[in-house]
């Protein structure tokens, strides 16, 4: 079941958020490969926005491998190369990554310091 939350003061278009929150429902796996997805129409209605909004969002995915559309049968999660999977979760990691290290060199922190910082951080998650 996808659950979106869509915030109209946000300087994100809907599609967008759209895209972003199915896409991580699928990276976390809470969104199985095959699982069959609203039709566009059922999820405009749900999240109260344009049918084109939804078709735009569907289309992205699509377009970026994350969705696959059978016709007369409805939109399923794609099946995900695993090995694309792995890069992109390295991509988001990345991403967190560089906001600590920018965190720590406007706080002059030392690397090691965040090394060990994030060695923590894993151990505690590992336990």
């Amino acid at each position: 079941m996808v659950n979106i939350n869509l915030s109209n003061h946000s300087a994100v278009p809907m599609y967008e958020q759209i895209v972003d929150q199915i896409k991580g429902q699928i990276l976390s796996g809470r969104l199985a490969q095959g699982e069959l997805l609203p039709s566009i129409r059922v999820l405009a209605r749900e999240l109260q926005v344009s049918i084109i909004t939804t078709k735009r969002a569907y289309e992205e995915l699509e377009a970026q491998g994350f969705l696959s559309t059978v016709a007369g049968k409805g939109t399923f999660v794609a099946v995900q190369n695993p090995q694309r999977l792995m890069e992109m979760h390295l991509q988001k990691i990345e991403g967190y990554l560089q906001q600590a290290v920018d965190a720590a060199q406007a706080a002059q922190i030392p690397k090691e310091q965040l090394l060990e910082m994030i060695a923590l951080l894993y151990e505690e998650e590992s336990i």
